[in-house]
């Protein structure tokens, strides 16, 4: 019989509905029921396309004996991370205090007061290798829940405690860069070029010469750190900034964690070389690199960002999009391997054999060859992930564009894997901005068009009158949960970047509606943010993180947004906030940049202005249009753009501006203050790229 999940609209609680296990959603009921029958709550937290989550659920919460055992001893509340990131957060945060590393699954177990007394991840069916078995692990909380209750509440007691101690405050960094005292309570400074120079110094370190990207293995693709080496490029001339930029992103595009036939990335690569894949591709990974190779090409022409910027874009179109025009979660690393089982990247993996039977002998010998598949593989059976592993060109452009498109219409004979179809408002906001700017820059108006239907979606389902928005929808109906801050910045950010690209400026009117929200609810007295609303759902603490993952943190992410607002419109307030709040990446940026890199990256914007241009003419005209894509193209960090008609009013930075000789033109201003128009696109372009 289904359990309370079949109610739900996270594609993941509904693959767990038809379980045994007894589960219930995250709720104030769940709780109660825990307290009514005076026993533990056992939380499991994963997302859709987490490999493991599946495993653990076909070996534990599918079995009968272990859902038996959960219903009689534990109140079962399962979470999608991706619908409550704040929740995930805070017991994360528990986790990996407690055992020094986090995952998912994540498996915690509480008190009918939310209070976490014992942690995991993924517990295997039955023991192995020093692990216990989920089965023994859950009676040993039984036993310690019946036998040592008192112990079970101190131990609980003290977690809280700690978590609630570690609220982050921007008044932590007594000592500035120089070792200056700034007294207690006061705000750090926003970073200045030496900390920005000490983080590069510091990615240096890091970086991996030989293979690209930083660290070791696994690598995950360093969208952001990407971002600000290249705007850090843009305002100092840094050549080993770019190099760093140029060196990972062929090794990724080149390497298995590319998808060669369909566009897109992989979440991350299992090795250092980026050869061998995890699977399971992310909405934001791929929104975030497709920014970063459009660009890288527009810094340097190259025609390999060009190609993949091109092929993510068109990636995140046909097999992201829904039907009601916003983008989907991700998508599984499994699939069914053709014999009824799941395999990881049972859809994209070859055999020399495979690809002889698709192309021919010849063809098929030099596709393999091509795409570095050999005999012995990486995978089962033999097979291998497709891969660019050397530069000398096997099959010329027309020969390997025919290759490929056989190759895809092969693979799309096999099963599958899984789609969440979740929209994420904070993702689609990345979406947005990503695919504006890929079409203007390659003359894909067609890009344009999907960002735009995708901020459509998110006004309608997501947005409500107050501007306020929900977290996630599906199928066109919004989901209970409140956005969180990352969903106010990034959509805000899509927001200005449409205005940018379009010159609609009721898209600069939805993101300052947001903002001021960020303002009236996020922002803590200090001038650093929170991750969730001043009346959001209270838990044990309140979430606060400004370091970048997998994506920009909600605050480094706002700080972007506010002073991007602030450039388009000269509101003073919205920069002050995003000064302040950038006080913590002066602190963070030189010691840990790979963590608060979009922090730097907005550090650059605002030190250098950020520059803006306002161009005015009919915006069908040859002049305008021509200006127009000057000042896109300009590599200027954070650099707001508005164009319109003279005398519009559409956004403040056009106010005023007039023609030129009765020609178009553009101004280039710094907090409003204009230097002379143009009419050449050439001066123009010869001013931003000016470095001052």
């Amino acid at each position: 019989m289904p359990n309370r999940l079949a109610h739900e609209t996270s594609p993941y609680l509904l693959q767990h509905a038809g379980n045994p296990v007894d589960w219930w959603p995250w709720s104030p009921e769940a709780f109660e029921e825990a307290r009514r029958r005076d026993v533990p709550v056992l939380l499991s937290v994963g997302y859709s396309s987490c490999h493991w989550c599946h495993v653990m659920a076909h070996e534990s919460f599918e079995d009968d004996d272990t859902a038996a055992f959960l219903n009689e001893h534990f109140v079962a509340v399962k979470v999608d991370r991706e619908e409550r990131p704040d929740v995930d957060a805070v017991y994360m945060e528990a986790v990996q205090a407690a055992t020094g590393h986090g995952g998912w699954p994540m498996t915690v177990f509480l008190t009918p007061g939310a209070e976490p007394f014992y942690f995991g991840t993924y517990f295997p069916p039955e023991p192995r290798h020093g692990t216990a078995s989920f089965p023994q692990v859950l009676e040993g909380v039984r036993a310690a829940w019946a036998d040592r209750r008192e112990e079970v509440g101190e131990v609980a007691g003290r977690i809280v405690r700690d978590l609630s101690e570690r609220t982050l405050t921007l008044s932590l960094a007594e000592e500035d860069a120089d070792g200056e005292d700034e007294g207690a309570g006061s705000v750090p400074r926003p970073p200045g070029p030496e900390e920005l120079h000490q983080a590069l110094m510091g990615l240096t370190r890091d970086f991996d010469a030989v293979r690209g990207g930083f660290g070791g293995a696994p690598k995950f693709p360093p969208s952001m750190t990407l971002e600000f080496l290249l705007r850090h490029h843009a305002r100092t001339g840094s050549e080993a900034a770019l190099q760093m930029v140029e060196a990972t992103c062929e090794a990724m595009a080149r390497g298995g964690i590319y998808d060669q036939l369909g566009g897109g990335f992989a979440r991350y690569a299992v090795d250092a070389t980026w050869t061998v894949p995890h699977f399971e591709k992310m909405l934001y990974d791929n929104a975030l690199l497709c920014r970063v190779y459009a660009h890288l090409w527009r810094a340097t022409g190259s025609g390999l960002a060009r190609r993949v910027a091109l092929e993510t874009a068109d990636f995140l179109v046909r097999e992201m999009r829904t039907d009601q025009g916003g983008f989907a979660s991700a998508l599984d690393a499994d699939s069914d391997d053709g014999t009824g089982a799941h395999a990881e990247g049972a859809f994209y993996v070859w055999t020399p054999a495979r690809l002889r039977e698709v192309l021919g002998e010849e063809d098929g010998e030099l596709a393999a060859a091509h795409f570095g598949v050999t005999k012995e593989g990486t995978f089962e059976e033999g097979a291998s992930v497709l891969q660019l592993p050397d530069t000398e060109v096997l099959l010329e452009a027309g020969r390997l564009a025919a290759v490929r498109r056989k190759l895809l219409a092969a693979r799309e004979t096999r099963p599958r894997p899984g789609r969440d179809d979740k929209i994420v408002a904070a993702w689609n906001g990345l979406a947005i901005a990503a695919l504006a700017e890929t079409g203007a820059y390659f003359d894909r108006p067609d890009l344009v068009q999907a960002a735009t239907d995708a901020a459509d979606l998110l006004v309608r389902t997501h947005m409500d009158w107050h501007a306020r928005l929900f977290r996630t929808s599906l199928d066109g109906v919004a989901g209970a949960h409140a956005g969180v801050l990352e969903d106010y910045a990034d959509v805000a950010e899509g927001f200005l970047t449409l205005t940018a690209v379009t010159g609609e400026g009721v898209w600069a009117d939805f993101a300052g509606l947001l903002l001021d929200s960020v303002l009236a609810h996020f922002r803590g007295e200090d001038g650093g943010f929170f991750d969730t609303a001043d009346d959001a759902e209270a838990l044990i603490r309140r979430p606060q993180d400004p370091t970048d993952t997998a994506t920009p943190s909600g605050w480094t992410a706002a700080c972007g947004a506010l002073l991007t607002y602030a450039a388009y419109t000269g509101s003073a307030p919205h920069r002050e906030a995003a000064e302040r709040a950038l006080g913590v990446v002066r602190v963070l940026g030189p010691k840990a940049p790979r963590f608060i890199s979009w922090g730097l990256a907005t550090a650059e914007a605002l030190l250098d202005g950020p520059r803006e241009v306002a161009v005015v003419g009919p915006q069908d005209h040859p002049a305008t249009l021509a200006l127009h894509r000057t000042a896109l193209l300009s590599t200027a960090p954070g650099l707001a753009v508005a164009v319109g008609e003279a005398g519009s009013e559409e956004v403040p930075l056009l106010s005023g501006r007039s023609l030129l000789d009765g020609r178009p033109a553009a101004y280039v201003c710094r907090d409003f203050t204009c230097r002379r128009p143009t009419d050449d696109p050439a001066v123009l372009a010869a001013s931003l790229a000016a470095r001052e």
